[in-house]
């Protein structure tokens, strides 16, 4: 399993209801933005070798509450 860093902007009051619909993650922040909408940074652990992208459309990108488009950052060594 490898983590990378997913930034999701979620609608007001939903940001724990995203959360909680996404398997294998831990919060790492919650940001409150300009737009009025909550920037939430999770990490997300996913099999060696499996496509990000895919796994970003399958796992995550449908769960109601997202408002924008996904940053994904990925880390080789911390």
């Amino acid at each position: 399993m490898k983590p990378i860093f997913v930034q999701l902007q979620c609608a007001p009051g939903k940001t724990y209801d995203v959360a909680d619909a996404i398997y294998r993650k831990e919060i790492v922040s919650e940001m409150y933005s300009t737009s009025g909408d909550y920037d939430l940074i999770i990490k997300v652990y996913i099999e060696e070798g499996q496509d990000i992208g895919k796994f970003i459309n399958d796992n995550i990108a449908t769960v109601p509450g997202i408002t924008r488009s996904l940053t994904t950052l990925t880390f080789n060594a911390f």
